[in-house]
């Protein structure tokens, strides 16, 4: 998908399509409803990923406009995949056959974005697998990140919190959290402070079925990050209620600098 609905990114770019649920917060996934409304049979640990061919196509494209506009747009890695996900066989949908997998995609795209083959774009890898990130990036990113990258987990409630906080701040660069769909009431006050975290998204369930969202939870939120001066990012209550205009905060990481500042920080000056 080369431009997006997702509120907090300009593009989301995949891979593949596929992955494997691991906690809470999959138990609606769109992208697993979504595959197999088209018969898609690329979900769990037993099935191989459906390789989407027009992937890189895609982001010199979007390098080109947002080059083109001096402008620097973030890009999720990618609503139909976890780019941080083990290793899988995958297939070419028109062929059927398997060729290749998974890994070696991503091994592509690190390299691409290690040579600087991006440098108007903001990759954002988000994850429900902090733990596997420093084994699969580059050993070079491990010292010396790129500065067109944000390493991101997805949390839903305090459990995956505690777990998956700790295992994203291992990893050396811009960190974020993507806290939806939040499920129950939670605090960030352990890790907020002191630049550990550097960009904070809210948002409640969509579609059907969805779990029901509390409003205070995003006012408390909201309340953490102002008090650690992290950017604040609240993306809906479900879609259907109205977002409350107290909460209607739509910071970035790159609003907590300058703009010169910001072309520094994207570009490694």
């Amino acid at each position: 998908m080369e431009n997006t609905k997702i509120e907090w990114c300009h593009h989301s770019v995949s891979l593949y399509w596929g992955c494997t649920e691991v906690h809470e917060g999959c138990f609606n996934c769109y992208a697993k409803k979504l595959a197999h409304r088209w018969g898609h049979d690329v979900w769990g640990n037993e099935s191989p990923r459906r390789l989407i061919k027009s992937a890189f196509k895609t982001l010199s494209k979007i390098q080109k406009q947002a080059q083109k506009k001096d402008e620097i747009h973030r890009v999720f890695i990618g609503s139909m995949m976890d780019v941080f996900e083990k290793s899988m066989p995958l297939f070419d949908d028109k062929t059927k056959l398997i060729v290749g997998n998974t890994g070696q995609l991503r091994e592509k795209l690190f390299e691409k974005i290690s040579i600087g083959e991006y440098p108007n774009l903001m990759f954002l890898l988000l994850t429900k697998r902090p733990s596997n990130i420093n084994k699969y990036i580059p050993e070079s990113w491990k010292t010396n990140p790129p500065h067109n990258v944000m390493f991101g987990a997805s949390v839903v409630n305090q459990a995956t919190a505690d777990k998956l906080i700790p295992q994203l701040l291992e990893v050396n660069g811009f960190r974020f959290l993507s806290v939806e769909p939040q499920l129950e009431e939670l605090s960030l006050l352990k890790w907020l402070p002191n630049g550990q975290l550097h960009w904070i998204i809210q948002g409640g369930e969509s579609g059907n079925g969805r779990r029901p969202f509390d409003i205070e939870w995003g006012r408390k939120l909201k309340i953490e990050c102002a008090l650690s001066n992290v950017p604040y990012f609240f993306k809906q209550v479900d879609k259907v209620i109205t977002i409350p205009e107290d909460l209607m905060v739509r910071e970035f990481y790159e609003d907590s600098v300058s703009n010169e500042q910001n072309m520094e920080v994207y570009h490694g000056r």
